[in-house]
């Protein structure tokens, strides 16, 4: 059986991951007198980017202190990112756009989620040539709360007019994709070795279905 709806993570997933993202953490932290460890940052991957900045920042200060940075943290993050994917390299994932056309090939749909917001992912997208071919675009600002919630996957689904998770596919390259694609429900949770956690980690989760990348996904015993 071939899922109805296939929804996919962006960086790291189907696209090449680089080191703008936790760079951007770092300095944004930086930037208020604070110290993050690659550890803290990698634990965070693939969670919303405004949820991760919170947790964060409450490490290392208490709840007051924590929200009256948040916004200013987020700001810098965004800006930092914004100018990257403006002026340095964009990569898919190899074979990320032979998988989107096969989804397209055998009648199911494809969604792109993500825990960036609508102005860098649309920049990514369209850099990408990816605007006319996705059925769905989630970004983290369309959700009340992002990853590990279902919330990207359920506005996915509701875009799509797929009537049950039952019919879904999730992909994605963290634990917290992973954990998203359980809390909806979704019939496949696929995990890939391209991006943020390894696989000793992503085995953590029960049912997770381990690729080495989404170029494998035609090629699944469905």
């Amino acid at each position: 059986m071939i899922p109805e709806l296939f929804v996919f993570d962006m960086i790291g997933t189907t696209v090449e991951p680089s080191d703008a993202i936790p760079e951007a953490f770092v300095d944004a932290f930086s930037a208020v007198g604070l110290e993050l460890t690659m550890e803290q940052v990698t634990k965070v991957r693939g969670k919303s980017k405004r949820e991760a900045i919170a947790e964060l920042l409450a490490i290392d200060l208490d709840s007051t202190e924590a929200e009256e940075l948040q916004d200013r943290v987020y700001e810098s993050f965004q800006n930092t990112l914004l100018a990257h994917y403006r002026d340095g390299a964009v990569h898919p994932i190899e074979g990320a756009r032979i998988t989107f056309d096969w989804c397209h090939s055998v009648g199911a749909n494809v969604a792109l989620t993500t825990g960036l917001d609508h102005d860098v992912a649309g920049m990514l997208i369209s850099r990408l040539g990816w605007d006319e071919i996705m059925d769905a675009v989630v970004c983290n600002d369309d959700v009340v709360e992002g990853r590990p919630a279902p919330h990207l996957i359920h506005e996915a689904m509701a875009r799509t007019e797929t009537s049950s998770a039952e019919l879904v596919a999730g992909i994605g390259d963290t634990v917290s994709d992973l954990q998203a694609g359980e809390n909806a429900g979704v019939a496949w949770n696929f995990a890939v070795l391209t991006g943020a956690h390894d696989v000793a980690t992503l085995s953590e989760i029960d049912g997770a279905i381990i690729l080495e990348s989404v170029a494998d996904l035609p090629e699944y015993r469905w």
